[in-house]
């Protein structure tokens, strides 16, 4: 079992940045494959970026491409996601999820999900 809980969610003007959180306990961080995903008001949940176990691989959204980045830090058990130049467009429930097989970009790929953080970014 996996435990993720995210924070870091916040109201941010357009332009501003936030830096969000997503602490695991239950099993060995360096094992699996950390994704986060996001969900806007109405429509379907969507990939944002993804990174490997060893933290040498990443992979972005084109929508967040050069703007958003992904890391992981083993032994504090945290990965993070630094968002800057933030759009209206990026307001959703942001999501952590663990993959203990591969390099995944799709949500069933992902064995554990935490609760979601709500970034507002006002315009």
């Amino acid at each position: 079992q996996v435990q993720l809980v995210e924070s870091g969610g916040g109201l941010v003007q357009a332009g501003g940045s936030l830096r969000l959180s997503c602490a695991a306990s239950g099993h060995t961080f360096s094992t699996y494959a950390v994704g986060w995903f996001r969900q806007a008001p109405g429509k379907e949940r969507e990939f944002v970026a993804a990174i490997s176990w060893s933290g040498d691989s990443t992979y972005y959204a084109d929508s967040v491409k050069g703007r958003f980045t992904i890391s992981r830090e083993n032994a504090k058990n945290t990965g993070y996601l630094q968002m800057n130049s933030l759009k209206s467009e990026d307001t959703a429930v942001y999501y952590c999820a663990a993959a203990f097989s591969g390099f995944p970009r799709r949500q069933y790929e992902y064995d554990y999900w935490g609760q979601g953080t709500q970034v507002t970014v006002s315009s």
